[in-house]
């Protein structure tokens, strides 16, 4: 009776063990990415047509420039000299080099003057820079583009911090593997997005784990955005991986301790 009670107890002990570690490990559910969580079957296409594009405020910057068989007028609109085209491909130097759009929405163009620019896209803008140098150059080609879209990634990321985006357009994946992906750690069905608008700033609730994230109008992101990443609840207390090792010596030692009392 005696030998059956002290093997029910190690029996005990190693349950309690195993529950507390499989208990505290993260399932895969709330790892993986893009689920159906719709009982119809699962969608294979989905629509997104990106239905906001950024417009221009007072105090972006612009990097503009002119491309013409004249190499004088090139040296005139430009605005840049010898030095700064060598190093061109420096973030400074394109910043030092860009218009930035004063308080009224104006920047100030060469030979030009004042252009409006506020509450244009920058496809917009490239098109009233081009009506204007026709007037004064042939066969000049208009280079437009945003120095200043920044995404910012805190929280559950492998390498949080600002990110420079040189592209037109970014979806929330792509911002993603800048950083490195996310942690085993971070809750992917609440992520927060914080956008500035002109009447402040808004939040966002984004489900990585819905496969419907990708028909959402935040699915693209925008410049100035900011992305934070919760952690999962307990997670001072979760493994990202099973503790195979950890449990075989707890297990080993368990044993050990109760022969030698024994």
């Amino acid at each position: 009776m005696k030998n059956y009670l002290l093997l029910l107890s190690k029996l005990s002990f190693i349950l309690i063990v195993l529950i507390l570690l499989f208990s505290s490990c993260v399932p895969q559910k709330k790892i993986r990415y893009l689920q159906n969580k719709s009982e119809s079957e699962a969608q294979k296409h989905f629509i997104n047509v990106k239905k906001v594009e950024y417009k221009i405020q007072a105090g972006d910057n612009l990097y503009i420039r002119i491309n013409s068989l004249d190499e004088k007028a090139n040296l005139i609109f430009n605005n840049e000299s010898q030095y700064a085209r060598q190093y061109l491909n420096n973030d400074i130097s394109v910043y030092l080099n860009s218009y930035t759009v004063n308080d009224e929405g104006y920047i100030d163009f060469p030979l030009v003057g004042n252009v409006y620019v506020k509450n244009l896209t920058v496809e917009q803008i490239k098109t009233e820079i081009q009506k204007i140098l026709n007037e004064y150059l042939r066969e000049a080609i208009v280079i437009v583009k945003l120095v200043n879209f920044n995404i910012t990634l805190i929280g559950e990321v492998r390498r949080p911090g600002e990110y420079k985006v040189y592209q037109d357009e970014i979806n929330i994946f792509e911002a993603f593997a800048f950083a490195g992906d996310l942690t085993d750690f971070a809750n992917r069905n609440h992520i927060l997005l914080v956008r500035q608008t002109k009447q402040g700033s808004t939040i966002h609730k984004l489900d990585l784990t819905d496969d419907k994230i990708l028909e959402s109008d935040y699915y693209y992101l925008m410049p100035n955005d900011i992305i934070y990443i919760e952690p999962l609840k307990g997670k001072q207390f979760t493994f990202a991986e099973f503790p195979y090792a950890l449990i075989f010596a707890g297990i080993s030692t368990t044993l050990l301790l109760i022969n030698y009392f024994k």
